[in-house]
C-alpha cells in the first residue's frame, strides 16, 4: 500500500531520515506546526508503516567490521520448501546485512559485512554447508564506497 504523502509529511520524513534524534518540538517548528499536531503526524506516519523504526547507523571501519562483500547465489531448487528453509538459514546469519530474490543471472544476492577475508570465509563455508542445492556461489568484495545512504528520495 502506497501511503499519500503531503509536503509537511515529506519535510518531516526527510528530517527524520537526516537524523532521527530530533525532538518533537524542534521538527514542529521546522514544519510550521505545534508540538501535538507534530507529534500526531509523526504517531500517523508510523501506524502507516513509512516509518519502521529509528536507529543508530554504525560506521563499520570503526566497529572492525570494514569488509564488505556481495553474495550471488544461484539454485537449481526452487520449491516452496527449499526458500522457506533458504530464507529462515540466511535471516540468521548476522553477518547479512541485506538480502534479496532476484531477476536475472542470480537468483539471490546479498551484502555481507565482516571484518576480513578470514571472516568472510568462514562466513561462506558456514553458508554453503547450511544450505543444500546452492548450485552457484559467486562473490565480490567492494574495494571502496563511494556513496551509502540509508534516505529514501521523498522528495
Amino acid at each position: 500500500m502506497v501511503v499519500t504523502l503531503d509536503e509537511i509529511d515529506r519535510t518531516l520524513l526527510a528530517a527524520l531520515q537526516e537524523d532521527a534524534n530530533w525532538s518533537v518540538s524542534a521538527l514542529a517548528e521546522r514544519v510550521n506546526l505545534t508540538t501535538t499536531p507534530c507529534w500526531k503526524r509523526l504517531k500517523r506516519l508510523e501506524s502507516q508503516g513509512v516509518i519502521r523504526g529509528r536507529v543508530a547507523l554504525l560506521d563499520p571501519e570503526t566497529v572492525g567490521l570494514a569488509f564488505t562483500a556481495f553474495v550471488h547465489i544461484k539454485t537449481n531448487d526452487h520449491s516452496e520448501q527449499w526458500y522457506k528453509t533458504f530464507t529462515e538459514v540466511v535471516t540468521e546469519f548476522p553477518e547479512v546485512m541485506e538480502f534479496y530474490r532476484m531477476a536475472g543471472e542470480y537468483d539471490y544476492m546479498m551484502k555481507v559485512q565482516v571484518a576480513d577475508m578470514t571472516r568472510f570465509d568462514h562466513f561462506y563455508k558456514k553458508l554453503v554447508n547450511s544450505v543444500p542445492s546452492l548450485n552457484n556461489v559467486t562473490s565480490t568484495f567492494a574495494m571502496e564506497a563511494l556513496k551509502y545512504t540509508t534516505a529514501l528520495p521523498i522528495g
